[in-house]
């Protein structure tokens, strides 16, 4: 299976057996994803995931627009923030804060290294599943 029909299938796109068979698309595919970290469940036909490196306030302000106003998930690199400017970090800090206990978003961190750190933010029609 490809990168592009595994995508399609995490994101709901792909066409029932039934419909493959009909259109003549190929072989049934199917994957068991118990060995993957992370899922995500649409609940709308289509989503942007944005991943964005903010360098300021405004970039946070369009972060929590994304996760709150158009419902996509966004993933971020806070790594800038934190090295140029630990006010803006903290304030980055309190927005996620804000709009996981105001707007039921949630926020995982992904990967935390020297020059990376990555947190995604899913709005509550997102559904991020944590598995062991």
């Amino acid at each position: 299976m490809s990168f592009t029909d595994t995508l399609k299938r995490s994101l709901g796109f792909e066409e029932s057996l039934d419909n493959k068979k009909n259109n003549n698309f190929g072989n049934d595919f199917r994957r068991d994803f118990s060995s993957e970290n992370y899922t995500i469940f649409p609940e709308q036909s289509f989503y942007e995931i944005i991943l964005i490196r903010p360098k300021s306030s405004d970039d946070m302000d369009y972060v929590v627009d994304q996760v709150v106003e158009e419902n996509n998930p966004v993933i971020l690199d806070l790594s800038f923030l934190e090295k140029k400017s630990p006010r803006d970090f903290r304030m980055a800090g309190n927005k996620l804060k804000y709009i996981r206990e105001n707007h039921g978003a949630e926020a995982f961190l992904l990967a935390q290294c020297k020059n990376k750190n990555l947190i995604i933010v899913s709005p509550k029609r997102v559904n991020l599943m944590k598995k062991d």
